[in-house]
């Protein structure tokens, strides 16, 4: 991933540490191949722990990503239904709402 796809703080450490960014996604890539989870799988596992940190930012990040990588729109949003009854209703709407501001901005 280059710079300028990054949000922009992750944009400016990868600019401003370029040592510490590459070590970043090295450690990044070593996590996502310790495993058999696939890529799909793990793009989902990703936005749920987003959703779930409460990061609006990493959500838009996972869901930009999903949707070029080609998970369908409802699969997402069936995430943010999921922290419903485990994180609580406030964290799931605000979790629907995150993803729709990516999925109506692409319409």
């Amino acid at each position: 991933m280059a710079n300028q796809d990054l949000p922009s703080g992750a944009g400016k450490v990868a600019d401003d540490y370029p040592e510490v960014w590459r070590a970043y996604a090295a450690l990044g890539k070593a996590c996502a191949e310790a495993g058999p989870l696939d890529a799909r799988t793990r793009r989902l596992v990703k936005l749920a722990l987003a959703v779930g940190g409460g990061s609006e930012g990493a959500v838009h990040s996972h869901m930009r990503r999903a949707l070029d990588e080609g998970i369908e729109p409802e699969a997402l949003k069936q995430v943010a239904m999921l922290a419903i009854p485990t994180l609580g209703l406030p964290a799931g709407v605000a979790a629907l709402t995150w993803i729709a501001d990516i999925t109506d901005a692409r319409r």
